[in-house]
């Protein structure tokens, strides 16, 4: 038997000494001998539920303070019925099934926590009842009152989507991994000095007692803020009876989506309500098209300008659209030997100057700026809100009435390091972290 049950089973009980009670008042009369009785004995099973939910709540406290998994007591064998438990609240399971943790709620899967929830609403007809495991104090949040109706869903149901957000799906944001942070406004100090630069923490020579001279930080404070990203999905009637579907709708592909967004957001993304994309800052550098260049073409010319352009080239990697792999495959050098070069063990979109290639679909077609990027990851913050610290960070499934919704937010924010380019320490063409060919259209 879980918590949730003790304590709906305390509630039962304390209700029914409550309601002879209330009745006897009622009636301005004494409990009778057969209610004192019965009295008795609610008394004595409301004293040992009371030390079992004390008991139970201790041992949770104690777990989470070591950062495991919280257990709970295993839930009741199949087809029985805790004792006085109200029938609209039975929890039915499986044969032999154990909760080993209050992280997923005593429910399942997510599509049993979510089919759970569409019968808690009053529009599922006669169907309607609210589940015990919805009612446990620890899986409840009514987020607008009782008539928004909404339901956190359980931490572990949480995170899965968080790892399918954050998993290995896309190859672009696997570059760039948001650190997590409890606030909505991370306040950094930008570095943008360069070891041969005039600025910054400067090493210098000196001869025995020759007095040192002292060099400062030149840091600029620098604010990211995290937007809302949201996925917000109506839902028909015919989906919500499908739990596989259920299952499929609330991990994968909403994930997918939030996954997407994301991606697109720190390449492209304009600063306004949105992360500021890299593609769309004044750190990028566009190398011209060489002259006589044909149109949607890609020569060994841009290739080797775009490797000499980028901060610490062999921490990069090339970001490229399915479009160019034929341009690639015929890319040849003065010297007639190829520049892209196949090694799918290592790297499946092959080696270009020796920097493995990734094909997405983030970057432009054939022709257009971005259809071929050379950008080192190191050279872009990206933070995430941490994981269940904050409301917005976390999943919530609600229902308003009789309209069946599915909503989940994320707040992730990032911007490059860089506001420009730095100068080389030799030379006259500026680097950065983020380099992209013109237009050749």
């Amino acid at each position: 038997m879980n918590l949730a049950v003790l304590k709906n089973e305390a509630r039962a009980t304390a209700k029914r000494l409550e309601d002879r009670l209330t009745t006897a008042i009622g009636e301005n009369r004494d409990l009778t001998a057969e209610e004192e009785t019965e009295n008795a004995k609610d008394e004595a099973n409301l004293a040992r539920l009371e030390k079992q939910i004390e008991a139970a709540e201790k041992l949770n406290a104690r777990m989470a303070k070591f950062g495991s998994a919280t257990p709970t007591p295993s839930s009741a064998p199949a087809g029985t019925v805790p004792a006085q438990a109200a029938p609209s609240q039975i929890v039915i399971v499986g044969a032999g099934a154990s909760r080993a943790r209050l992280e997923d709620g005593g429910f399942t899967h997510l599509a049993e926590f979510a089919s759970a929830v569409r019968l808690a609403n009053p529009g599922a007809g006669q169907a309607y009842r609210v589940d015990d495991r919805l009612a446990a104090p620890t899986n409840v949040h009514m987020e607008t009152g009782d008539a928004a109706g909404s339901y956190l869903v359980p931490p572990e149901y949480r995170q899965q989507i968080v790892d399918l957000v954050f998993g290995e799906e896309d190859p672009f944001l696997n570059l760039i991994s948001p650190d997590p942070t409890s606030s909505n406004t991370v306040i950094g100090l930008g570095d943008e000095t360069t070891p041969w630069g005039t600025s910054g923490i400067q090493a210098n020579w000196r001869v025995e007692a020759e007095r040192m001279d002292p060099s400062r930080f030149a840091l600029t404070p620098r604010e990211t803020k995290l937007n809302e990203l949201y996925a917000f999905v109506l839902a028909t009637e015919e989906l919500l009876e499908d739990a596989p579907r259920i299952g499929t709708l609330l991990t994968t592909k909403a994930a997918a989506a939030i996954r997407w967004k994301a991606s697109d957001a720190f390449m492209y993304g304009n600063g306004v309500g949105k992360p500021l994309g890299y593609m769309a800052s004044q750190a990028l550098i566009t190398i011209a098209k060489e002259a006589g260049q044909a149109s949607d073409t890609i020569v060994a010319d841009n290739v080797a300008k775009m490797y000499g352009r980028v901060i610490n080239p062999q921490q990069a990697v090339w970001l490229a659209n399915g479009d160019i792999m034929p341009s690639l495959m015929k890319m040849k050098n003065e010297a007639d030997q190829p520049v892209w070069h196949p090694n799918y063990a290592v790297a499946p979109g092959g080696t270009l100057l020796g920097r493995p290639v990734l094909f997405t679909e983030h970057a432009q077609t054939l022709g257009d700026v971005g259809d071929l990027q050379f950008v080192n990851p190191n050279g872009y913050e990206a933070f995430r809100k941490q994981n269940g610290v904050s409301f917005a960070d976390s999943i919530h499934l609600y229902f308003d009435y009789n309209i069946r919704a599915f909503r989940w937010i994320f707040r992730i924010g990032g911007q490059p390091v860089l506001s420009k380019p730095v100068e080389p320490a030799h030379g006259i063409r500026t680097k950065s972290h983020f380099v992209a060919l013109e237009e050749r259209a």
